[in-house]
């Protein structure tokens, strides 16, 4: 069984050795490329100040997280829901560099984030695949006809399900997705529970054809391919 959790995380500033800490957690679960509907989501108090500038990007203010639990009341259920498998992350180093550094600040000897799970970035991924092109989730988003429309401020949650389908896209396609009943929580975030995906009201991904217009340019570069070198294999068998 190949298990992925995408995940992301939002933060009070850009740099952890500034002192910077995480305010929201977001992961949703994919076992064999299907998305489960089971997911981690939690904000957090850091302890500290939002800086104005990541405040501006998320829309997380100070007053609204002064009444979330601190780190260490969540890193148990947030470590075992990650455990062993492979985390998938837009921008790896800054997630992960943020989860070493709240691991470590609790001074319990705990193991990195590359010590219990692999990690894949997306974002180097996607620079490989497109070199020289705009490679960020928006800009995926727009390659891949994902619907964002949403995505007005980051979220953790809403950009772990909108990379879900743009890694699933990148990387050969989505599959089934099997989706559950909801279960309420009790806590200040949404707990690990079997429950129906947030954004799914946003309409499936689309598939788009060729026009006839295409189709004739495509037949077009052939026949000039096969005028160029003799022999063009797209046409072996018309």
């Amino acid at each position: 069984m190949s298990r992925q959790i995408v995940l992301d995380t939002e933060t009070t500033g850009l740099e952890p050795k500034l002192g910077h800490r995480i305010i929201e957690i977001g992961c949703v679960e994919l076992i064999n490329r299907k998305l489960t509907g089971r997911h981690y989501h939690q904000y957090i108090n850091p302890e500290r100040e939002i800086d104005e500038g990541a405040m501006a990007v998320h829309g997380i203010t100070n007053e609204f997280v002064a009444a979330k639990p601190v780190f260490a009341a969540i890193v148990d259920e947030f470590r075992e829901f990650i455990r062993g498998a492979e985390l998938v992350i837009h921008n790896a180093p800054f997630d992960v560099g943020f989860m070493d550094n709240e691991f470590a600040l609790l001074n319990q000897g705990l193991a990195a984030t590359a010590d219990i799970c692999s990690v894949l970035d997306t974002l180097a991924m996607a620079r490989n695949k497109h070199p020289g092109q705009k490679n960020n989730l928006d800009a995926l988003c727009k390659r891949y006809g994902v619907d964002n429309s949403s995505r007005d401020l980051h979220g953790a949650l809403l950009d772990a399900e909108i990379l879900a389908d743009v890694y699933l896209l990148m990387t050969g396609g989505q599959r089934t997705l099997a989706l559950s009943e909801s279960e309420e929580s009790d806590g200040g975030g949404v707990k690990v529970e079997t429950i129906q995906r947030l954004s799914s009201e946003r309409q499936p991904l689309p598939i788009i054809m060729a026009s006839d217009a295409e189709l004739k340019l495509h037949e077009a570069k052939l026949q000039a391919i096969h005028k160029a070198a003799g022999q063009c294999i797209w046409l072996v068998d018309k």
